[in-house]
């Protein structure tokens, strides 16, 4: 099938399932009830003693069961990410009700990413190595241990046969799934594609990793209080588990099929700084680039856009070199755009963040209702509207989701209410 329809217009893509798995909610609607409550599910490290760790919180998934969503078995050859995103994927499909059989399988792919991949499970297996030598480590490791076992585990459950794997753009890796499925089904490669991010990067070599580069917050006293986008109080962010996974489709095959349409993806842009390891660039250039690319793309300019769900890590560099993005691209609109960002409650998913914060945009267009950023006491733009504390009522049709990653990984989506 050909990128173009018989009219000569460009191939729609559309959303028809969704799924999350975070601190604050591990379905999509519990989800999003605990994010216009302004829930933080940041608290103290219970994974491993974080006594001697100059950051000891973190947003974590406890007491999470894999086997409501996979069997034992499959559950015992995953690290707790591929556990994640094996769970999103499954609520997308249940609630996108996409059936895939022997004719069908071969245009549907699965692109689910992950920063971190099979961590936790690594970290067992140096040890059981260490302790107990070669006959120590389980054969289950040279499957689940691999950054695309999800993707692989997932395709495997539904009988996908069209392109998979998993991209990796470290904190944009939700963001570029979601953006590269959208132009495989544009350029007629697939007709649906299942795509997403998950990681659980909560494990103690990489907490202390990341606090040794200053990049965590160390409000150890005052978890709930450690997440703080876009205030000028921020000392960094906040790790956290999870994964959002979607379900994103041709409209014209999601129509046929009598499939219930969530909204449309419109637009998707992609750069990267090539200017330092970890910092953005100063001036904001390749966030700026990814988000005009993302309007050129969808068709739309500033004045279209209704609402900004933001990277807003909570970090000093992201936050002020997003700020100036948004200021250099929007112009005198900004102040008048609602901007937030989910990391306040959910701390930073990683590759698992940018497919959560999508859904949420989702969610926003659909009940005109923008998820707060809590902690924002202080804002560091006191003329640009960061939903401090409470959610706030807004006709959003079009919105933005921003994802910057280190590398100077850029990514960002349009999003649209669905109009036939």
């Amino acid at each position: 099938m050909s990128r173009n329809d018989e009219s000569g217009t460009r191939r729609r893509v559309v959303v028809t399932g969704t799924g999350v798995v975070t601190a604050i909610g591990t379905t999509v609607e519990d989800f999003w009830s605990s994010l216009l409550e302004g829930r933080s599910g940041v608290g103290p490290i219970t994974a491993f003693d974080p006594s001697d760790l100059q950051t000891r919180i973190a947003a974590e998934i406890t007491d999470f069961d894999p086997t409501k969503y996979m069997s034992r078995v499959a559950s015992r050859r995953m690290d707790r990410f591929g556990w994640f995103a094996v769970s999103a994927a499954v609520q997308a499909m249940e609630q996108s009700k996409l059936t895939i059989t022997e004719e069908t399988g071969h245009r549907v792919g699965v692109l689910i990413g992950s920063g971190y991949g099979a961590n936790i499970a690594c970290i067992d297996a140096v040890e059981r190595l260490r302790v107990r030598g070669p006959r120590g480590i389980s054969a289950g490791y040279a499957i689940g241990g691999a950054p695309d076992n999800p993707s692989a585990e997932v395709a495997m459950r539904y009988g996908a046969e069209g392109p998979t794997g998993a991209i990796i753009t470290a904190c944009a890796t939700g963001t570029t799934c979601i953006g590269e499925a959208m132009h495989m089904i544009r350029e007629g490669r697939a007709d649906a594609m299942i795509a997403g991010g998950s990681d659980d990067p909560i494990t103690r070599l990489d907490v202390a990793a990341m606090s040794n580069v200053r990049a965590l917050s160390r409000r150890n006293d005052a978890p709930t209080q450690a997440s703080r986008p876009f205030d000028t109080d921020r000392d960094g962010f906040v790790f956290g588990a999870g994964a959002g996974v979607v379900v994103v489709e041709a409209a014209d095959h999601a129509i046929r099929r009598g499939a219930t349409i969530l909204g449309e993806l419109i637009g998707y842009g992609a750069t990267t700084d090539a200017y330092h390891s970890t910092a953005p660039h100063p001036e904001g250039r390749g966030a700026q680039r990814a988000i005009r690319m993302a309007l050129e793309d969808a068709g739309v300019g500033p004045a279209d856009i209704d609402y900004i769900s933001a990277h807003g890590t909570g970090t000093v560099l992201n936050d002020d070199t997003e700020v100036a993005a948004i200021r250099a691209v929007f112009g005198d609109r900004a102040p008048h755009v609602p901007i937030s960002s989910q990391k306040s409650m959910i701390g930073h998913l990683i590759a698992g963040a940018g497919t959560v914060e999508a859904i949420a945009t989702l969610k926003a267009i659909e009940t005109g209702m923008v998820p707060p950023t809590l902690n924002c006491d202080n804002p560091i733009d006191p003329e640009l509207n960061f939903v401090p504390h409470t959610p706030q009522e807004h006709q959003v049709t079009a919105a933005l989701s921003n994802s910057f990653g280190f590398g100077g990984h850029n990514a960002v989506l349009a999003l649209r209410r669905w109009e036939p």
